[in-house]
């Protein structure tokens, strides 16, 4: 049982590294060459996990070799965009100033109806309003619309309001963040304050607690209440 529990540890630390070591769009959506090194993984680390008799190695050597032959394809990807566009392929254009684009969809073995799913995923239900869908590499939509339909930003308006920042959490799950609060400049006495306005006594009452760089402050109490 030891040996097995040993085994699994380093396994799942040796494909862990593995996959750091690959950057973080691996942990998103993968490339044809990450999703294949990312099956051949787990099915190589498996082996010397069910059966003890086969040698630890004889899993983490295909691992590395994986993870080699990945980053290779990755940086010859990044030299060349010939290789780039063999290996991952190029985006392509499946709608076209509001008028689908038959050739494409039938390229990438794309249905009206996932078209349409895509679309409505993203909030858009009139293909008028869409200049340019591009299908990315990765299978993703990206959808640009017309100059008329886009929102309308606080710059268009003339308008420059205030950024608040990232809110910065103080209280989570009971837990002062007190890293953050000395990040802020603010301390213990002035968040029981801030609690005690609010008819709190304790930190352990609060589920989540942020607050952003215009001073607005968010409290949600654990029984769900603000």
């Amino acid at each position: 049982m030891a040996i097995i529990t040993l085994r699994t540890i380093i396994v799942f630390f040796s494909i862990y590294a593995a996959m750091r070591l690959m950057g973080k769009r691996q942990l998103g959506e993968l490339e044809p060459s990450e999703l294949v090194v990312a099956v051949l993984m787990t099915d190589m680390a498996a082996h010397p996990l069910q059966d003890i008799g086969i040698p630890l190695l004889n899993g983490l050597l295909p691992i590395a070799i994986l993870v080699s032959c990945e980053l290779i394809i990755s940086w010859l990807g990044l030299k060349s965009s010939t290789f780039r566009a063999l290996c991952f392929g190029k985006p392509s254009i499946m709608i076209e100033n509001g008028r689908i684009r038959e050739k494409s969809l039938k390229e990438n073995r794309f249905t009206l109806d996932e078209l349409s799913e895509e679309l409505r995923n993203q909030g858009v239900t009139n293909l008028r309003t869409v200049k340019s869908a591009v299908l990315e590499t990765d299978g993703t939509l990206n959808v640009l619309l017309n100059a008329e339909a886009q929102p309308v930003t606080a710059g268009q308006m003339g308008l420059k309001p205030a950024d608040p920042g990232l809110p910065v959490s103080i209280i989570n799950d009971g837990r002062i963040e007190k890293d953050n609060l000395a990040l802020l400049g603010k301390g213990e006495r002035w968040l029981m304050e801030e609690l005690r306005q609010r008819g709190l006594q304790n930190p352990r009452e609060v589920y989540y607690m942020t607050i952003d760089a215009l001073g607005e402050i968010f409290l949600q109490r654990k029984d769900g209440s603000e």
